[in-house]
């Protein structure tokens, strides 16, 4: 059964920086890239981030240059750094492959970013 389970948000201040954590299980990790995605209330999933087998990142424009990508292979989790965090980085964000595995997506895990 794939799941991803994240977890780190809460509230930051504005200018504040946050890791947040997806452990990934269901999935032969190590050959596989994953993504970020994140959504706010009436919006669709966005993607934010990708890393690929080889922990190169690829960011979306909004947030690179602030947000930052690692992966962890023993212990199936990838990570992400964010920094210089603004009130429009308050989103739910959620863990997946590059092509998200619908049916699988899971909780989230909430960032506010206070202003």
């Amino acid at each position: 059964q794939v799941q991803f389970v994240e977890s780190g948000g809460g509230l930051v201040p504005a200018g504040g920086s946050r890791t947040l954590s997806c452990v990934v299980s269901g999935i032969n990790f190590t050959p596989s890239a994953f993504a970020w995605y994140r959504q706010t209330p009436g919006k669709q999933r966005d993607l934010v981030a990708t890393i690929n087998v080889t922990g190169i990142a690829n960011l979306a424009g909004a947030v690179k240059g602030r947000f930052t990508l690692s992966r962890d292979n023993a212990k199936n989790t990838i990570y992400l750094h964010m920094a210089s965090l603004k009130p429009e980085d308050t989103a739910g964000y959620y863990c997946n492959t590059p092509i998200p595995l619908v049916d699988y997506w899971g909780q989230g895990t909430q960032v506010i970013v206070s202003s």
